[in-house]
């Protein structure tokens, strides 16, 4: 007997419905299993920086077996780091590489790190004083909204300019570049008889170019990355301060991850975080050296040198201790930087 053709779509439409609740909505369950991390960073491509989170994309992918997918934007793509921040808040973007600079604005304490010009004399310093300060660095970054997955720095600032620069009036001549969105620090610069000028860091190519600014304070291999030297040929062989950074995902995203994926995705981030480090600081010798190659001038410096600059650091200090660097935690860098030396010495 012929089943009337109502019945039949009837029937085809239950048995449809049955196989929709027996096996889960099929279409969607895909895209929901697949966790998207869009991370920005203002690193070059092709640097040793963004090598290391190609790497880690590489990792997350294998070990979440595809669930979660990273799409990294680097060189200023996403814009520059008070914008990267912006877009976070905002879950357009899940996590940036940020230097201190960045960092700060979301938690003025990773700020004990970096921004204390001349506080240390060795890179030993700086991995001693981020082992004992990071762990609560990170409590306060999670209570801020954001995970930390690595630290990672490029070795030491350095002073390059279109004019030559040894001695501290030289700089005083000079338009000097910092990072916009500062505008204590930009005062500390005033106050040391600087003439500071706020730009975002795409606009330090085109400020050269304009005569904008005059000299920046950039780690080599971010120079040789943007070929800055060929506008600004001189460099100051001071070691100014360590160029400090750390990856960070926003926490509503790396609660989105699933939790027996998580510590293997820690450990491929560390992992790429000290593989960052250890290039990064190589990286800048030898950018030092190619620069050199094709014009780069350096200019040494004595310790009588070296006196002076430590003479106008020490000058505008009060204008860091509380209102660049929160007090307790420059004590607190300051008290372990002299416990690092103690130790040192009394190993010797």
């Amino acid at each position: 007997m012929k089943m009337p053709l109502r019945s039949s779509l009837r029937n085809l439409a239950l048995y449809l419905a049955c196989l929709c609740v027996c096996l889960g909505p099929a279409r969607s369950w895909g895209a929901e299993k697949i966790v998207k991390i869009k991370l920005a960073t203002i690193v070059p491509t092709g640097s040793s920086y963004h090598k290391s989170l190609l790497k880690m994309r590489d990792k997350w992918r294998q070990a979440s077996g595809g669930a979660v997918d990273v799409v990294i934007y680097e060189g200023n793509k996403a814009g520059g780091e008070a914008e990267t921040i912006g877009l976070m808040q905002a879950d357009q973007l899940q996590a940036s590489l940020l230097s201190v600079v960045g960092l700060s604005e979301i938690e003025p304490a990773v700020a004990g790190l970096q921004t204390m010009p001349m506080a240390f004399e060795t890179l030993d310093e700086v991995d001693y004083v981020g082992e004992k300060l990071r762990p609560m660095l990170e409590k306060r970054l999670l209570e801020k909204g954001y995970v930390v997955l690595f630290w990672t720095d490029a070795g030491w600032v350095r002073f390059f300019s279109t004019k030559p620069v040894v001695h501290p009036d030289d700089l005083k001549k000079l338009k000097l570049f910092t990072w916009a969105g500062n505008a204590a620090e930009v005062e500390s610069y005033k106050a040391a008889g600087m003439n500071p000028v706020p730009l975002e860091t795409a606009d330090v190519v085109p400020g050269f170019t304009t005569g904008l600014i005059e000299a920046i304070p950039m780690p080599p291999f971010a120079v040789l990355g943007a070929q800055i030297d060929t506008k600004a040929r001189h460099m100051l062989e001071l070691n100014w301060a360590p160029l400090v950074g750390a990856l960070v995902i926003t926490r509503k995203a790396w609660d989105r991850i699933p939790d027996n994926m998580k510590d293997a995705l820690r450990a491929a981030a560390v992992e790429a975080g000290k593989e960052n480090k250890a290039a990064a600081r190589a990286d800048s010798e030898e950018s030092v050296k190619r620069m050199k190659q094709r014009g780069l001038i350096v200019h040494e410096v004595t310790p009588e040198i070296e006196a002076e600059w430590r003479k106008m650091v020490e000058s505008s200090s009060h204008l860091i201790r509380g209102k660049i660097v929160p007090a307790d935690i420059y004590d607190e860098a300051q008290r372990l930087i002299k416990e690092y030396r103690a130790g040192n010495r009394t190993a010797k």
